[in-house]
């Protein structure tokens, strides 16, 4: 049996995770002010650098809020700050040629399973935000840069569709995580035609509230992206 070395965590993570408890068991509400840096010495025992460490720690984690000369306070992560946290990994895992296949298969499940609960549920409203937004996709054929963007505000409308701001955030940042590939995809000949066709179907299928077609539709989209994205990417790798 290997016997591994116990790790010693330092001070700092030891409040920072006390805190942490307190505030996931209720003993500490959001909206609530935390002691002052000298009370919260004395009751952990520790000097200010490990409070000031920990206080830091929890504030990157959106656990609480500091302020130019205020006393920190509880508060509610929301989605942005939870996609903040993961973009410094992602973009190392997005490095490697094997990261963006990954994140290309998370986006197609992802997507393929957003426009599926879209056709269950979109209202007339809903489906009228995702019929402008194609129509602004449709008028921007021929201008690459134009059309990129109405090709992510055609998607974004689908997303809102759930309403729920966390898949919103986790769209958004996938959205920004792949910008190379849609950008490159897009270059490529019959990509832009092929792309706005698969939005014609997607928006025909969810309106029809058929959700198999518009999750299988969407499934062969992005395959289809990410099939003109690597054709591309094998063209431009020096020989």
């Amino acid at each position: 049996m290997a016997f591994q070395p116990v790790l010693r965590r330092r001070l700092y993570q030891q409040v920072a995770e006390r805190i942490e408890h307190m505030i996931r068991d209720g003993e500490l509400s959001e909206g609530e002010v935390l002691p002052a840096e000298r009370e919260l010495m004395a009751r952990f025992a520790v000097g200010r650098p490990a409070i000031r460490e920990a206080l830091l720690s929890l504030r990157q984690k959106g656990l609480i809020v500091l302020g130019n000369g205020e006393r920190a306070r509880v508060s509610h992560p929301d989605a942005d700050q939870l996609i903040d946290a993961l973009s410094g990994a992602a973009g190392v895992y997005l490095a490697k040629e094997e990261g963006v296949r990954q994140f290309q298969a998370a986006r197609q499940l992802f997507e393929a399973a957003i426009a599926r609960q879209a056709a269950r549920i979109a209202t007339g409203e809903d489906i009228a935000r995702m019929e402008k937004a194609l129509g602004a996709n449709r008028a921007a054929r021929g201008h690459t840069s134009h059309f990129e963007m109405t090709d992510v505000a055609f998607h974004l409308e689908i997303v809102r569709t759930v309403r729920n701001p966390l898949l919103i955030g986790v769209h958004q940042a996938l959205t920004g995580w792949l910008t190379e590939q849609r950008s490159v995809s897009l270059t490529a000949r019959g990509a832009e035609a092929s792309a706005f066709g698969a939005h014609e179907r997607i928006f025909a299928a969810i309106a029809a509230h058929d959700a198999d077609k518009a999750e299988a539709t969407m499934q062969e989209h992005l395959d289809s992206v990410a099939a003109y994205y690597w054709r591309r990417a094998r063209l431009s790798r020096p020989s």
